[in-house]
């Protein structure tokens, strides 16, 4: 059975961290490049942070940049993020998806692709994030 599935998120006060996780099964992992997004009630999804197959490309928004870190373990078909110097503004549900990149397409295209929930083959079901004292 195809599918991602998140875990990690929950609540934590400002400053705090997390570490989010992407099990992915179902299909040849390293083929895919991974992104996070991430969704608050009533804003756009955001492209967070996308890691290319191999792991050597990495992008990150620029609210995040410093802040957060993603890597992959191909062996356990998982893809981690990182969360560090949370702040309220990340309150948001994050999900993580997979992308069988053409030729010439970057990670950070990934990335900035994210309003179009169809640019991707596979989508998880989200975990919520909340930051608050």
């Amino acid at each position: 059975q195809l599918q991602l599935v998140e875990s990690g998120g929950g609540l934590v006060q400002p400053g705090g961290s997390l570490r989010l996780s992407c099990a992915a099964s179902g299909f040849t992992f390293y083929y895919y490049a991974i992104g996070w997004f991430r969704q608050a009630p009533g804003n756009e999804r955001e492209g967070v942070s996308c890691i290319g197959g191999s792991g050597s490309s990495t992008h990150y928004a620029d609210s995040v940049k410093g802040r957060f870190t993603i890597s992959r373990d191909n062996a356990k078909n998982t893809v981690y993020l990182q969360l560090n110097s949370l702040n309220p503004e990340d309150t948001a549900v994050y999900y993580c998806a997979a992308a069988r990149l053409g030729d010439g397409v970057t990670v950070q295209a990934m990335c900035l692709m994210a309003p179009h929930e169809a640019w991707y083959d596979y989508w998880g079901q989200g975990t919520q994030v909340t930051v608050s004292s």
